[in-house]
C-alpha cells in the first residue's frame, strides 16, 4: 500500500442515537465510509440528515446524555475511537484529528485574543513553552493568509471579520499538523469571494501537509470543486457513495438526482427551481422500508416493505435503492426512467 492509499479513517456501521422524552432519535443509523491520506471525502445532504452528528461522533463530542454512540466502529489507523479511554481520546482530538466548526463566532471564546486560543491548543498537544506556542500561533495566522498576524493575534474574535474568524479556526485546526481534518460547513456564512478563498486555502494546505479531509456541506458546488469522493446522506443513512465525477456524470439514487436537479443552471430558462416533494421522515419513527420511498416517484411495494442495502455497481458507485437489485419489478434505472 502506497502512502497516498493509506487508510486514515474507517467508519463501520456507525450508529449515534439520542434518547429523549419523545423516544429514541436515530440521527445516524448505520453508515460506512473510509478516508485515505491526501483524499477529500464530501458528505452531503439536507439539513438534519446526520452530517454534523457524524463528524461529532468521530471526535466523540456527542453530548451524553442524551446522545450515545449506539454501535459500530470508528477506526483511526486501526484504533477504535469508540472504545478508547477518555484520556487517550483527548490526545487524538485536536492533534491527530482536527475540526473546523460550522460557526466560528460561537466556537471561539469571545473574550480571549485569538492568538492565545491557538497557542492553548499548541501547548496542550505539542508540549511547548508559552513563548514558543505564541510564536507558532502567529506563524499559523500567517500561514492561513491573515495580514499583520502579530497584530491580529492580540485581537479578540469580535474585532475580526467573518472571513478572518474562519481563517483563525483553520489555523487552530491545523496548528498541531493533524492527519485528518473535518470541515463542517466551513463556508456557510461567508460571501462567495471569501468562500472561494477559504476553499482554495484548504486545498493548498492539504496538498502541503498531506491530510485527509472530510468536507461536510449541503452545497454541491463546493463538492464539485474540492472533493474526490462523495457520500450522500439521507435520514441517517448513506444512500449513494461514488467518485465525484461519477456522481455528477451519472447520479443513480433518486434523491441524488433530485438534489442535482434542484441546482440552478445558466443555460435553462425556468421560472421555478425543481423541488423534492414531501419531507424527511421523523428520526423518532423511521419507516420500515426505504427511507426515501414516501418522496420517490418510482417507489414500489418492496420499497415500503424492506430497507435496501448499499449495492455496488460496475463503476464502483454504491447505491441504496431497490431499482438496482433483482427484486425490482420494473425496468432497470435508465435515463428514460428518470427523465
Amino acid at each position: 500500500m502506497t502512502e497516498l492509499n493509506e487508510i486514515l479513517l474507517e467508519v463501520k456501521d456507525l450508529k449515534t442515537h439520542f434518547h429523549t422524552k419523545h423516544g429514541v432519535s436515530k440521527a445516524v443509523d448505520g453508515i460506512d465510509f473510509t478516508l485515505r491520506k491526501g483524499e477529500t471525502l464530501g458528505i452531503v445532504g439536507e439539513s438534519g440528515c446526520g452530517k454534523s452528528i457524524t463528524s461529532l461522533s468521530i471526535l466523540r463530542l456527542i453530548p451524553s446524555p442524551p446522545g450515545k454512540i449506539a454501535g459500530g466502529q470508528i477506526l483511526y489507523k486501526g484504533r477504535d475511537l469508540v472504545t478508547l479511554p477518555d484520556n487517550e481520546m483527548r490526545k487524538i482530538r485536536g492533534n491527530d484529528i482536527s475540526m473546523i466548526f460550522q460557526e466560528p463566532m460561537t466556537s471561539l471564546n469571545p473574550v480571549i485574543p485569538v492568538g492565545e486560543q491557538i497557542a492553548e491548543a499548541i501547548r496542550l498537544h505539542q508540549k511547548m513553552s508559552k513563548k514558543e506556542a505564541r510564536l507558532k500561533a502567529v506563524d499559523m495566522l500567517k500561514l492561513v493568509g491573515i495580514p499583520s498576524p502579530e497584530k491580529r493575534a492580540k485581537q479578540e474574535p469580535f474585532q475580526l471579520s467573518g472571513g478572518m474568524r474562519q481563517r483563525v479556526m483553520i489555523a487552530m485546526a491545523l496548528s498541531c499538523n493533524p492527519e485528518v481534518l473535518i470541515a463542517d460547513e466551513p463556508t456557510t456564512a461567508l460571501d462567495v469571494t471569501i468562500q472561494a478563498q477559504i476553499l482554495e486555502l484548504i486545498k493548498e494546505l492539504q496538498a502541503r501537509l498531506g491530510m485527509g479531509v472530510m468536507m461536510i456541506t449541503h452545497d454541491l458546488g463546493v463538492v464539485a470543486e474540492t472533493c474526490d469522493t462523495v457520500a450522500v446522506m439521507y435520514a441517517g443513512n448513506i444512500v449513494e457513495h461514488a467518485s465525484t465525477q461519477n456522481l455528477f456524470d451519472d447520479p443513480k439514487h433518486p434523491y441524488t438526482r433530485g438534489l442535482l436537479a434542484s441546482l440552478p443552471k445558466i443555460d435553462e430558462d425556468r421560472d421555478e427551481l425543481y423541488t423534492i416533494e414531501g419531507s424527511v421522515p421523523s428520526a423518532y419513527n423511521m419507516p420500515v422500508g426505504c427511507r426515501f420511498a414516501s418522496r420517490c416517484e418510482f417507489a414500489q411495494a418492496v420499497c415500503l416493505e424492506k430497507k435496501p442495502d448499499l449495492i455496488e455497481q460496475s463503476d464502483g458507485t454504491k447505491v441504496r435503492c431497490w431499482m438496482y437489485s433483482d427484486e425490482w419489478a420494473g425496468a432497470k434505472p435508465t435515463e428514460e426512467v428518470f427523465n
